[in-house]
């Protein structure tokens, strides 16, 4: 009966509603493929490492730089994590929360002499770029903020709070911060000294007590305290022995570590403060006394400076007269000493004037020796002359000797050579004889004549007187 009630549509209106549930089919089949294909596509961003899961084909990708990656729709998820992430401890930034920054309550740590304190860090760590590490990681993690709660800031409070039992509050808060900032960053980069709680003998430096008597107020006064302390194991190399870092295994390095100004325990920071005022009293105290002590220094070298002053006086006095007689003296050497030289020297001249007469007299002897010595040889050269030109007259003389024959003949030539020609016109009646001299022999007229004519001739020649 209800389906007799109803009325059919017009054949009109049934045509327009399966028309309009066709588009609608349509539309929405359109909608889900755009929804599809977006899903299948995602872009990455620089700073990020993207993990993809794809649970259809139970496959793990991880990328590191910008760009757009396919996904399985429906059957991937992607997770993302900062590829560097900040720590703050405390440190806060003028208020403000830096992106990929987590902010935290201070560290507490408690030294070795049981004393604590808040120290505000700041710890920056980069993951790695190695796929399989960041894989390994994500396995372990599974979500960034999980790596940050579970790995990285547990890790940073551990290693603070270790390193912090290596040392005393005192030492800590009196010069340890630098050393305490530099082996904190070591622990975290590169494991965990492994270390051994002992009994150790701290030395602690403080200022002497002030009294009146003491001369050296000032001067640092050493004392030994036993404490416990976790001393740093080494091997036979002398190298600090490390237990394993549990950030080795995902690659993740520590980039930077900051430590902000600690906060020290009431107690602690009472203890500090007391320290601090007993060393400004005795300071105060100290330079009171030192002031005294400079004053009476100063009144004791103003007398030492006018005694040392008059005597400086009297010595210059001293040595002014001392300098003066040895000038004195020094003049009168000096010129004792030039009357020397000037006597000297006259001898060396009356020396050399007698060694000039000797080297005179020695030419000259040398000189007339030379000429004697020149004569005797010259009488023997002309003697020599003369013994050789006697040879030579005796070789001659010899010579005609052994030709008298020749030699009268060339003499008899001569003879008619002057006698001829000057007898040519003269005409002489002597006796036929000539009795000489009483000898034996009788002389020839002729002979006689020829021999006076030729004398005569011969003197006529030699005179230049005319002929009779």
């Amino acid at each position: 009966m209800e389906q007799s009630d109803k009325k059919p549509l017009p054949p009109l209106l049934s045509s327009l509603l399966g028309n309009l549930k066709q588009y609608s089919l349509g539309i929405a089949g359109a909608a889900v493929a755009l929804l599809l294909g977006i899903s299948s596509f995602f872009t990455t961003e620089l700073g990020y490492t993207y993990v993809v899961q794809d649970t259809l084909f139970g496959s793990i990708r991880v990328y590191t730089e910008p760009g757009v990656h396919f996904k399985v729709p429906m059957f991937s998820n992607v997770y993302t994590y900062n590829q560097a992430m900040t720590l703050n401890f405390g440190n806060q930034e003028n208020g403000e929360v830096i992106r990929a920054t987590r902010q935290l309550t201070d560290v507490e740590v408690q030294f070795a002499d049981t004393y604590t304190a808040s120290i505000p860090a700041t710890f920056r760590f980069k993951l790695s770029a190695d796929p399989d590490k960041i894989i390994a990681m994500h396995r372990e993690f599974r979500s960034y903020d999980n790596l940050i709660d579970s790995l990285l800031i547990k890790n940073a409070k551990n290693v603070t709070v270790v390193t912090a039992t290596q040392y005393t509050g005192e030492e800590f808060f009196q010069g340890g911060l630098n050393k305490f900032k530099v082996q904190l960053e070591d622990q975290l980069q590169f494991g965990l000294y492994q270390t051994e709680r002992r009994q150790v003998e701290v030395e602690q430096t403080d200022l002497a007590a002030v009294s009146s008597e003491n001369d050296d107020a000032d001067r640092l006064e050493r004392k030994v305290q036993l404490v416990w302390k976790n001393i740093i194991l080494q091997d036979k190399s002398g190298q600090a022995m490390r237990l394993a870092n549990p950030l080795d295994s995902y690659g993740i390095q520590v980039r930077q570590v900051t430590i902000g100004r600690p906060f020290p325990e009431k107690r602690l920071d009472e203890l500090l403060v007391k320290k601090k005022d007993l060393v400004a009293k005795r300071i105060t105290a100290i330079q009171a006394q030192e002031t005294a002590r400079a004053e009476a220094k100063t009144a004791q070298l103003e007398k030492e400076i006018e005694k040392a002053r008059a005597i400086q006086d009297a010595q210059r006095a001293k040595e002014l007269a001392i300098i003066s007689k040895q000038k004195e003296v020094e003049m009168e050497r000096q010129q004792a000493e030039l009357e020397q030289v000037r006597k000297e020297k006259e001898q060396a001249v009356a020396v050399l004037e007698k060694e000039t007469q000797l080297e005179v007299a020695t030419a000259e002897r040398d000189i007339q020796k030379a000429n004697a010595e020149a004569a005797t040889y010259a009488a023997k050269a002309i003697r020599e002359k003369g013994l050789a030109e006697a040879e030579v007259a005796k070789a001659h003389l010899l010579a005609k000797q052994a030709a008298k024959d020749i030699y009268m003949a060339e003499i008899q030539r001569d003879i008619a050579d002057v006698m001829y020609p000057a007898l040519k016109e003269t005409q002489i009646k002597m006796p036929e004889y000539y009795v000489g001299d009483g000898s034996a022999t009788p002389v020839n007229s002729l002979d006689v004549f020829t021999s006076l004519g030729a004398m005569d001739q011969l003197k006529k020649n030699m005179t230049g007187a005319p002929a009779n």
